[in-house]
């Protein structure tokens, strides 16, 4: 198969040359003269990465997006230093620092060397039990968050943010071999006599240490029952269209985030200490012009159908009466559905309509619902009453941010 339509550098085997021509179509900023679009060149790009990738079998979507990101990331780093043809209207762009070296190439800003918006980095924090000591924070990068479904609570339904705390929740590591505890132990030692390491139990902690523009979620939904066989989770996780991160993230001790940057605590506490009081989170009026439906921090969303978020929760959650001052915070953009069991099934999309022509970096209000083919209009409680395997998230702006920007730029 070829790529009807498609110039012939997009055969060539490249993705980012295949991918710019797929984007405009499927945001509807160009008029193609073909009533369906054929993407069989980006699969053969794909598989000339030696992805084995059918076009008449069911694909996992998860799977699918980190083939993707793998190649584009294995694109960049084999870019050349020098300018590409494909490249060449870089050079008119200035740049504010250019390092060269006699005898060499002249470099060039690298487009691929610049962060990966969904690149985000994980923390991973240890902590003694006996002496308390820290060991040094580990970092860790990620393309999504594979967030596990706990398990469900009758009569309280399950949300994002339950999730969310599941993954980062602390536990215990038993025989860890502690250097301080072992340094402690040397010291009352007489005649400076070798002590055996000493191992004890540590806790581990994870957190967000650097968040994406872009952050992919994926809620996984496979699990296994007592005799072995996959089985597939069907129970609906409550989102909501915009996302606070804030308790999520980690912190450098002493600090916390705020609207204008990090400022210094009145009392530091442990870097990694998640934040106390057991105040369920309020409920957040819907935007204007949107449905009626009461929003909750972070995927307790009620609409008529849903049922309703009670007040205590299992977990600590700050009270949270809005949005407007979160630092870190995310709008829904896209949900990918599974229809099916773990052997076959289909894949459906809900994403925002492209922006107008007018205002192309605005964001629309209006959802559609493609399968295939198929492409019809939907309400964002549709939206959030699907249940979701991939949740794409968007890093905007809160509006206490938008107001700090507005008075520096006045200033």
């Amino acid at each position: 198969m070829c790529c009807a339509g498609f110039p012939v550098s997009c055969r060539a085997g490249s993705l980012k040359i295949v991918l710019p021509f797929l984007f405009p179509a499927l945001s509807c900023q160009e008029v193609t003269d073909e009533e369906v679009l054929d993407a069989s060149c980006l699969l053969d790009v794909l598989r000339m990465y030696r992805w084995q990738i059918s076009s008449f079998e069911e694909q996992d979507a998860h799977e699918l997006f980190h083939v993707i990101t793998s190649s584009l990331e294995d694109e960049r780093d084999h870019q050349p230093r020098v300018t590409h043809l494909f490249d060449v209207h870089s050079l008119e762009v200035a740049y504010p620092k250019v390092f060269c070296v006699p005898g060499s190439p002249h470099p060039m800003f690298n487009h691929w060397k610049s962060q990966h918006p969904f690149h985000g980095r994980l923390t991973s924090n240890m902590v003694c039990k006996h002496c308390e000591h820290q060991s040094p924070v580990r970092f860790d990068t990620f393309d999504s968050l594979s967030l596990s479904i706990p398990a469900a609570t009758w009569g309280h339904p399950l949300t994002l943010d339950h999730c969310l705390h599941h993954f980062i929740s602390s536990e215990s590591v038993r025989d860890v071999v502690c250097d301080n505890c072992t340094k402690i132990e040397a010291k009352g030692t007489l005649n400076g006599e070798k002590v055996e390491h000493q191992r004890t139990t540590f806790v581990k902690q994870l957190k967000l240490g650097k968040l994406p523009q872009c952050l992919c979620i994926h809620l996984q939904r496979l699990s296994w029952s007592s005799h072995g066989t996959p089985l597939k989770r069907h129970e609906h996780v409550q989102f909501s269209e915009f996302l606070m991160m804030d308790i999520y993230k980690y912190h450098l001790l002493g600090h916390k985030p705020g609207p204008r940057g990090p400022e210094p605590c009145r009392k530091a506490g442990p870097a990694l200490e998640v934040q106390d009081g057991p105040a369920a989170p309020k409920s957040v009026r819907s935007q204007p012009g949107g449905p009626k439906t009461q929003m909750l921090m972070n995927g307790a969303c009620s609409p008529p159908f849903l049922p309703t978020l009670p007040a205590p929760v299992p977990f600590p959650l700050p009270a949270v009466p809005d949005h407007s001052s979160s630092a870190y915070l995310f709008q829904l953009m896209a949900v990918v559905v599974h229809h099916g069991d773990m052997h076959s099934g289909h894949f459906v999309t809900y994403r925002r309509s492209p922006p107008s022509a007018k205002n192309p970096l605005s964001t629309s209000n209006q959802w559609l619902w493609i399968s295939d083919d198929t492409v019809r209009k939907a309400s964002l409680q549709e939206v959030l009453s699907s249940s979701a395997y991939l949740l794409f998230y968007e890093r905007v702006l809160s509006k206490m941010q938008h107001q700090n920007r507005e008075y520096k730029s006045e200033e």
